[in-house]
């Protein structure tokens, strides 16, 4: 590929003294621990005894690249667990996305009529790509979800009806802005098991995450079910284009719902980024727009959060880390988002900017799911010492029954699948 000349080549010499800094400086105040020497990379490789923790996160990248990655993860997870009707949201015990990425968490973990997940990684991404142009609303957007906000509310209600984040099968994050406090506001399943003033409807959520205003999109006034909170929200991407860091904060810090996560070596994290397009050679870029600099801005942050998580994880980031993310523009179509996942991914590499990576992206997702199945087997056969215990959504969400929701949007979720 002619571009990929432009990037760095994998090196294996890596500036011990600031891995070593960055580690303590993670573990005393990215994740709030206290021993200086838990993430170190003299830490051994080792599964721990009660399981590990598997993460999903999603960026607010566009959904193309992760989506199809998604469909191509779920695929390989049925086709090595050998359950044909296996689904992402089987193998996974939290989802965080922002922007498109909480769109597609929202679809791959929400509970469908059938108690299963509402929608599978091919049906997520069908209906994304299918419905992207007849929901624009004229602001010039780019992308898998480009003038979501427009026309989308009623595509958004079809598919969840009245559904709130209890109405999850596993917990979720799903970033936003809120400009009533000028703060980033996380959605969250396990906040919405605790109290209804924190409990939002699913399609407000979505709405909100990729309510972009930079493209013409209007913030989303929205409530919680009991009408307690109210933000104004615009999109996640924002407040926080690679969720990765929150995610693993909530897990180390959710004692009630995963007790046996005492670091990252008891997490498996798969973090989904997408692909930027690169300037073209011998050509100045031009000044960048509000839009492009927000971009830009989101992307450089993916990049810190992509370090920061790498150098925590130290020597256990072979097997228990991963970041999906590609080096070329891929164009809004699921066969040129399936290709990138045969070009060489991308590492972020500190102080260093970008790298290729040795693996393709596929090769590197094939890789992981392999350990996402061993640690499913592990599960099935060990009965004592839960991994997790995710709350129960008891009383049901107020918004949501079997009697009133589902029988209303099935018809219409069958119709947008296909």
């Amino acid at each position: 590929m002619s571009s990929a000349a432009a990037w760095m080549e994998p090196s294996l010499d890596v500036d011990k003294l600031s891995h070593e800094i960055f580690s303590i400086l993670e573990s005393k105040f990215l994740f709030g621990y206290d021993e200086p020497k838990l993430f170190l990379p003299s830490t051994p490789a080792t599964i721990a005894v009660a399981g590990r923790v598997r993460v999903l996160s999603i960026d607010a990248a566009d959904g193309a690249l992760a989506g199809a990655t998604l469909v191509r993860l779920e695929a390989s997870l049925r086709k090595q667990c050998g359950d044909p009707a296996a689904r992402v949201a089987d193998f996974f015990d939290l989802a965080a996305g922002s922007g498109a990425g909480g769109v597609l968490s929202a679809l791959l973990f929400t509970r469908g009529p059938d108690g299963r997940p509402l929608f599978s990684a091919a049906e997520a991404l069908r209906l994304l790509t299918k419905h992207r142009h007849r929901l624009s609303s004229g602001a010039q957007r780019k992308g898998i979800l480009r003038g979501i906000l427009g026309r989308s509310g009623g595509l958004f209600r079809r598919v969840f009806g009245d559904a709130t984040l209890r109405d999850t099968l596993k917990p979720v994050l799903i970033p936003c802005y809120d400009l009533a406090t000028a703060a980033p506001f996380v959605f969250s399943r396990a906040d919405a098991v605790e109290a209804d003033g924190y409990d939002f409807r699913m399609g407000e959520v979505c709405a909100a995450t990729c309510a972009d205003s930079l493209a013409g999109a209007a913030p989303v006034d929205m409530h919680s079910v009991d009408g307690r909170t109210r933000i104004r929200a615009v999109g996640g991407g924002l407040a926080m284009w690679n969720p990765t860091a929150v995610a693993i904060t909530h897990v180390l810090n959710n004692r009630q719902e995963f007790p046996a996560a005492a670091g990252v070596e008891d997490l498996l994290v798969v973090s989904l980024g997408g692909a930027d397009s690169a300037a073209s050679p011998g050509k100045l870029p031009a000044l960048p727009s509000a839009a492009e600099l927000a971009r830009i801005a989101g992307s450089a942050q993916a990049d810190v959060v992509d370090q920061a998580v790498a150098m925590a994880f130290g020597e256990n980031r072979a097997t228990n880390y991963v970041r999906i993310q590609g080096h070329v523009a891929v164009p809004v179509t699921t066969v040129a988002a399936e290709a990138a996942l045969a070009d060489r991914g991308v590492d972020s590499a500190l102080f260093r900017g970008r790298k290729l990576s040795e693996r393709t992206n596929g090769e590197k997702l094939d890789l992981f799911a392999a350990e996402l199945i061993r640690e499913h087997d592990r599960r099935r056969k060990r009965g004592d010492a839960p991994t997790v215990a995710i709350k129960p959504s008891t009383p049901p969400s107020p918004c949501s029954s079997e009697s009133t929701t589902w029988p209303a949007i099935l018809l219409p979720v069958q119709e947008l699948r296909n």
